[in-house]
């Protein structure tokens, strides 16, 4: 079983926001990022699949194939817009890095399993230090 990950790079805003508290409680509770006037990260987005090598390719999937897939379901939808206005998988939900990583993994895994390996891992890293990895809902 060998382990593949292919990174890809986005830009979006967010915001952080409970409409049932008051703009204090937001504020106190999610920091910057409940900014009224929204904030944005540079998002790298690591997809990793697993399987076998294909006994005439030698690829576990092959990588254009990989970003092609990870850049028409995700990338598209996310890059240089709102997370919370403009992405239709991230509606109805907080757009924390960890529902964000949960909804990659729900737009891509059924994709990427069709193609003979199997999603393994979605990380996302938020800054510098921050970051998320998430291996499916076992």
């Amino acid at each position: 079983m060998l382990y593949l990950t292919r990174r890809e790079q986005f830009s979006a805003a967010h915001k952080l926001w409970r409409a049932e508290w008051t703009e204090k409680k937001n504020l106190e509770i999610f920091g910057k990022c409940a900014n009224p006037n929204w904030h944005g990260h540079n998002y790298q987005l690591f997809v990793t699949v697993k399987g076998n090598p294909d006994l005439k390719t030698g690829f576990v999937i092959n990588m254009k194939e990989l970003s092609s897939i990870i850049n028409e379901c995700i990338i598209d939808k996310v890059d240089h817009k709102n997370l919370n206005l403009d992405v239709d998988f991230m509606e109805g939900v907080m757009t924390t890095t960890e529902n964000l990583a949960s909804r990659v993994w729900d737009q891509l895994e059924e994709i990427i399993n069709e193609t003979g390996c199997k999603l393994h891992k979605i990380k996302i890293v938020e800054t510098e230090n921050n970051f998320i990895e998430y291996y499916g809902a076992k």
